[in-house]
């Protein structure tokens, strides 16, 4: 209750800021609608078939590329962290495509690709493979020597090491990677939806409304929307680590 009371005490001052913000006249007028008037267009979406399918566009791409970065980040992360050889000799390369701006690829990729849904999730799956990719790596090298080394007295091959003892050893902290992958995924897919504005989702409703005659108030209402959305997942997915995991979970999820 504590923990409810203050997130929303901190909710009610960021919305008063926004407000006396939005009525100062600091701002163009329009450029920065207050949340009395951004708040009324959230509920006009909400309750828009149209924008409601770009919502579960942008939902399925998040997921798919999501899943599809975990999927490759998982094994891979367990794979370089026990072989040192493949580990060393993959670093320069991994180094090299780890700081590179996911939106940077966008026109590369339309051009390779197209501007559809392919696009937008093989770039969120390239954004949000790194954190899970990295957190199994150091996961890895803190699971306990002493269990990987009576593994292998009893026979079992690398691989098998890997999935029976690594595998649930790391889990706690995978998971940790993937709750910081989902708003990197979530926050990148917005991104390229706006900049392709043929993928639809979420952002190309941004893109749309922030052409022509330049509808802020349903600008910030969608934002709010992806915003929600964003917090909505990391709660499911810290709740889920506590759930599965117990105090361990919960150990990583706060650090």
């Amino acid at each position: 209750m504590r923990d409810a009371l203050l997130r929303v005490c901190g909710a009610a001052c960021v919305l008063l800021v926004w407000e006396a913000a939005g009525r100062s006249g600091l701002f163009l007028d329009g450029y920065l609608p207050p949340p009395s008037q951004v708040f009324p267009q959230v509920v006009h979406l909400l309750g828009d078939p149209e924008f409601l399918l770009g919502v579960v566009a942008t939902v399925l791409s998040w997921a798919i590329g999501l899943l599809i970065a975990t999927v490759v980040a998982v094994p891979l992360g367990l794979l370089l962290a026990a072989r040192p050889l493949a580990r060393a000799a993959s670093r320069a390369v991994v180094e090299f495509l780890r700081p590179i701006p996911t939106v940077a690829m966008v026109p590369l990729a339309v051009v390779a690709v197209g501007g559809g849904p392919e696009t937008k999730i093989g770039l969120t799956a390239f954004a949000a493979l790194w954190p899970v990719l990295f957190t199994t790596m150091y996961a890895y090298d803190e699971v306990e020597p002493l269990l990987v080394d009576t593994a292998r007295a009893f026979g079992l091959s690398r691989s098998r090491v890997a999935l029976r003892v690594a595998l649930p050893s790391v889990a706690p902290f995978v998971l940790t990677g993937v709750r910081l992958s989902a708003a990197i995924a979530l926050s990148v897919l917005v991104g390229v939806e706006m900049l392709t504005g043929t993928s639809g989702g979420i952002g190309e409703f941004i893109l749309l409304a922030s052409s022509g005659a330049t509808r802020m108030d349903r600008v910030l209402a969608a934002v709010v929307v992806a915003g929600v959305l964003g917090y909505l997942i990391n709660e499911g997915l810290e709740r889920a680590q506590v759930r599965w995991f117990g105090w361990r979970g919960a150990e990583v999820g706060a650090g």
